[in-house]
């Protein structure tokens, strides 16, 4: 397919408009305007409309294919969340309406739809409140450990490091790094769980929290969690949820009653709202009471009468960390998503995400190296090692060779703890044919890899681009010809 540059024809226009009779003026300084044409493409409409429909045509996403892409949990969003996100009286609502002057009943179903999901958001982590600023799991990653900062600020402690296990996501030495704080890595055991005994050798009164993923990234339970919290709380410290892999206990178990302080969740993973692209994303940050005073301007409260209003007084509040309420769109089809599964519902989501990756991991376990034994929760994680010391054949040509067969690849070569990581989560949305056609493709594949493992080292042949140095694009980048 040529570049919608290589399909230019000088002076081609696909719309021709009537000169405006109406006075401009244009208050830009000579300087910043342009002195030359900007060289876009020029092409009929039809050509335009034609070009981009069949760009459309070969996306990937969870609406065309299985895509087990692991900790990132890319599952099917209800079509009826994007409907009523659509509707005109939440779509078109400009963020700087009045609350409750003129025209303030305007957004008073907005301001419920925050409140609300604040409520319930609550009840499944066991936490006080929330704020649904954040506009991704990274970003709450980093209110987060603002919050904690803040409150160790407020109570004078002079804590300077942040445990975190070497199995957890890589936004969480960065949030903790940014928020001010040396982070300090935590090895993995031979159970795929944070070493109890390392952990508690890294316990001193300089330690401000430790940043958790529960399930972790290999997918596992860590049956310690308990003990984790109630040893960070005798240092007045604190424990912080990473909720990226809620799904796995969602309605089944709560953060909050574990023992920990702090949780972000991922809106646009557990919560079934668009993810992938780039965004849009949301990431609320909830919090124990004693945490509450510390969270962003502003929070939305319910009045005496019953209305909705933000709330702006919050002294020691971290301020704020967003533009307006968050990503609200985002927020309202998870609200939808919320009210449509309800209490059993939830437990059902985590019930089938578990099911579903074991389902594989019994599976495919005679064909890969599993990471770490035992029941495994909403993904499960195998390694291509067998494949790389037998046959040459590395995580990343498997992955390859899974897009000739229709399947997007599943996360390679994370936890880094894992030597040629093949990360592979189902969600709970996918059905027991879906996941058999992925599991026969797999097992083909390692057979090939032991009867041709150059055609995998050629993977994959089907599409535009097959093997780009990924690296040389990277250090390279060649911008003139975009």
């Amino acid at each position: 397919m040529k570049l919608i540059f290589d399909k230019s024809v000088p002076q081609r226009e696909a719309v021709r408009t009537s000169p405006s009779d109406v006075p401009t003026t244009i208050n830009i300084k000579d300087n910043l305007l342009r002195q030359t044409p900007a060289e876009l493409p020029e092409l009929s409409e039809l050509d335009v409309v034609r070009h981009f429909t069949e760009l459309s045509r070969r996306n990937f996403g969870v609406d065309t294919n299985f895509y087990p892409l692991g900790s990132c949990t890319m599952k099917y969003n209800p079509k009826v969340a994007e409907r009523i996100a659509a509707y005109p009286g939440f779509a078109h609502l400009h963020p700087l309406l009045p609350q409750l002057k003129i025209g303030g009943m305007l957004t008073q179903g907005a301001l419920q739809v925050l409140y609300e999901t604040d409520i319930m958001l609550r009840e499944l982590t066991g936490m006080a409140g929330f704020t649904m600023q954040p506009l991704a799991g990274a970003h709450g990653e980093l209110a987060g450990m603002m919050i904690m900062a803040a409150y160790h600020e407020d109570k004078g402690n002079k804590k300077t490091t942040v445990l975190i296990p070497d199995s957890g996501h890589g936004t969480n030495p960065a949030s903790a790094a940014i928020a001010g704080y040396k982070v300090v890595s935590i090895p993995t055991d031979k159970n795929g769980v944070m070493d109890l005994n390392e952990f508690k050798k890294a316990l001193n009164d300089d330690v401000a929290g430790v940043m958790l993923t529960c399930p972790n990234t290999l997918g596992l339970f860590n049956p310690h969690i308990k003990e984790i919290c109630d040893l960070i709380h005798d240092i007045d410290a604190l424990v912080y949820y990473d909720g990226a892999n809620l799904n796995a206990i969602v309605g089944k178990a709560r953060p909050g009653d574990f023992g920990f302080d702090i949780v972000h969740l991922n809106l646009h993973k557990t919560f079934a709202t668009p993810h992938g692209g780039g965004g849009p994303g949301a990431g609320p940050v909830g919090v124990k009471e004693k945490l509450l005073p510390f969270l962003p301007i502003s929070i939305v409260i319910e009045r005496d009468d019953g209305t909705y209003a933000l709330e702006y007084n919050r002294p020691k509040s971290i301020g704020y960390i967003a533009p307006f309420y968050g990503n609200f769109a985002v927020i309202l089809k998870a609200y939808v998503y919320m009210l449509m599964l309800g209490k059993e519902g939830f437990k059902r989501v985590a019930e089938n995400a578990v099911l579903n990756a074991n389902y594989i991991k019994e599976k495919l376990k005679d064909h890969y190296d599993l990471a770490f034994e035992g029941l495994c929760k909403h993904e499960c994680v195998f390694s291509a090692e067998r494949q790389t010391k037998e046959n040459g054949v590395h995580a990343l040509d498997i992955a390859k060779a899974l897009i000739d067969k229709g399947f997007h690849p599943p996360t390679v070569y994370f936890p880094i703890v894992v030597k040629e990581a093949l990360m592979i989560e189902p969600t709970e949305t996918e059905s027991k044919e879906t996941l058999d056609s992925f599991i026969d493709a797999m097992i083909e594949i390692a057979q090939l890899a032991k009867t041709d493992p150059e055609k995998l080292k050629a993977a994959p042949i089907t599409t535009p681009a097959c093997r780009p140095d990924e690296t040389k694009a990277a250090k390279n980048l060649d911008i003139a010809s975009l």
